[in-house]
Parts: structure tokens; C-alpha cells; sequence
């Protein structure tokens, strides 16, 4: 049995307490990982924080797995808590914009370059859609198409599934100025965003990838002055937050997310996490 797990797309070393325990142990851990999870990103999130459990446990002096229990997994979540806030031990805390900061942002990106339009609509498909960013950059040209009087979406979601919905009047001129400027709107079945070739602002024929749309986010959030660090997953949030502080249904976010329970939504609504600057001056002596 190899002692690598490369069904995540990189190479990620087996815990060694897993390793020790011998071929059935790992041929589990393995299956774990394959047939359980089928999604690439989600399998990335999950064997990261294994091995951070894993490296933990070796830390402490828990080198076999029959010796790690119950009560040693809740010491490790007690500790990450002292440095995470609650739901970041259990889920993640995806930072977020307020409006006024993402339209900041939209207004900071250039319009006058290929690359710039092509930033503007991707970051707006994340934020307007409440995409994923896998789902967002899988898409081809002709996943963007119009039905009726109306512009479509169509998202290529977890498990293969499509998930099709309609274009905010905002997010369509910002797609229409990209596809447009790029010249790709007769490649249907090209990649709708597109990598620059090097630093020369030509678009080529290679899908823009999740390491290039991290880095672009984190650059323009920058040249725009926004100090929260965000990254691809801080739209899908935001977008979620801005519909329902203004009157959306969450069960409505849940169907335009394609969420299978709104128990999953609901851990993107930060409306509770705003406290306004009125209620910090309160406290006066």
C-alpha cells in the first residue's frame, strides 16, 4: 500500500499513525477519501485537516492509532478553539464584504483591458450567483446563454449535478463586456474564463485555474483598499449576506446556492456579525 494519498490532486503524505497500523488501515483511509468524497476541492479541505489532526496527535505523544480516543479529538478541537472562533473549528470562517465594500471593489478593477473585464465578471458570477469557485471557472462559453427574455447560468456543481439560474441585470453587463472584449462568444465550448498568457493581458485558450483567481482576488481586493482578506469563498458569503439583509428568503438562498439543506445556508449568513459603529459608542463612562 502506498504511503501517499494522490487522490486529491497533490501528493499528501499518509499519517504515519495510519501507515503503522498496517495495510487494512490504510486501504480504509484511502477509500475514505475516494469513494466517500467526490469532490476534489472538499477532499483537498478534508485530508489537510486529518493531517493536521494526525500531526497533532504526534505532538502529543499519540504515535498509534489504537491509542487516540474520543476524549483526545475533543482536547484538539478545545485547543483550536482557543485560537478559532467557534464556527471556524467546525466549519470554517469565511470573511466577508460589506456592500459598500464590494462595490469598492467592482469600481477599483479597470475596465479598459481584456483582463480587467474578464476579473470584473468572474468576481461578479461569485457574488450575484453565490457560485462556487470551481463551479465558476468549469464553466464554458456556452454555459452563459439567454433563454426566453432572460440570460442564463449554467453552474456545473458537486456530484456532476447542472444548476441552472438566471442572470442578475448587473452581472449580464459585465459578462457581455468580457465575452465581447475577448472575442470568444462563438467558442461554445471553449472555457468562459481564461488564463492571460504571462503578463502580456492576451487571454489564450487555457481555462483560468483556482491558484490565478486566489491571487487576482487578493490583488485586486488591494489596489481597491480593501484590508479584509478575502479569497474565492468570500463572495458566495457575501452574496448570500446582502440578499438576505435585504429581504430575501432563506430558503430562496438555499434553492440559488444549491444547497441540500438550509442548515448549510444559513452557516453563510453573517448578518448576525455586524455590529454597528452606534452600538460600539454606547459604551460610555
Amino acid at each position: 500500500m502506498q504511503n501517499e494519498l494522490v487522490i486529491i490532486g497533490a501528493q499528501t503524505p499518509v499519517p504515519a499513525a495510519i501507515a503503522a497500523a498496517g495495510a487494512p488501515a490504510q486501504k480504509r483511509f484511502v477509500e475514505f477519501f475516494t469513494a466517500n468524497i467526490r469532490n476534489r476541492n472538499t477532499r483537498l479541505a478534508y485530508a489537510r485537516a486529518v493531517s493536521n489532526f494526525f500531526a497533532w496527535c504526534e505532538q502529543v505523544g499519540l504515535s498509534t492509532l489504537n491509542s487516540v480516543e474520543p476524549v483526545h479529538v475533543a482536547a484538539y478541537i478545545e485547543q483550536l478553539s482557543l485560537t478559532r472562533a467557534a464556527p471556524s473549528v467546525k466549519h470554517g470562517k469565511t470573511p466577508i464584504l460589506s456592500p459598500e465594500e464590494a462595490r469598492q471593489l467592482f469600481d477599483g478593477i479597470p475596465t479598459d483591458t481584456v483582463v480587467g473585464l474578464r476579473d470584473r465578471a468572474l468576481i461578479g458570477v461569485l457574488i450575484y450567483s453565490f457560485a462556487r469557485i470551481s463551479a465558476a471557472l468549469g464553466m464554458r462559453v456556452e454555459d452563459y446563454f439567454p433563454q426566453g427574455k432572460r440570460w442564463w447560468l449554467r453552474l456545473h456543481e458537486k456530484g456532476g449535478k447542472h444548476h441552472e439560474m438566471p442572470v442578475h441585470h448587473t452581472l449580464e453587463e459585465y459578462l457581455d463586456s468580457y465575452v465581447e472584449a475577448a472575442g470568444i462568444g462563438e467558442e461554445k465550448k471553449g472555457p468562459l474564463f481564461r488564463a492571460s498568457n504571462g503578463k502580456t493581458g492576451v487571454l489564450s485558450e487555457r481555462p483560468l485555474d483556482r491558484g490565478d483567481a486566489f491571487h487576482m482576488i487578493r490583488r485586486r481586493a488591494r489596489q481597491a483598499g480593501i484590508e479584509t482578506k478575502i479569497g474565492c469563498h468570500a463572495f458566495r458569503a457575501t452574496g448570500i449576506t446582502i440578499y438576505l439583509s435585504n429581504g430575501g428568503d432563506l430558503e430562496k438562498a438555499q434553492q440559488m446556492a444549491a444547497h441540500e439543506s438550509p442548515r448549510t445556508t444559513k452557516m453563510y449568513d453573517r448578518r448576525n456579525d455586524v455590529v454597528s459603529l452606534d452600538e460600539v459608542e454606547k459604551v460610555v463612562f
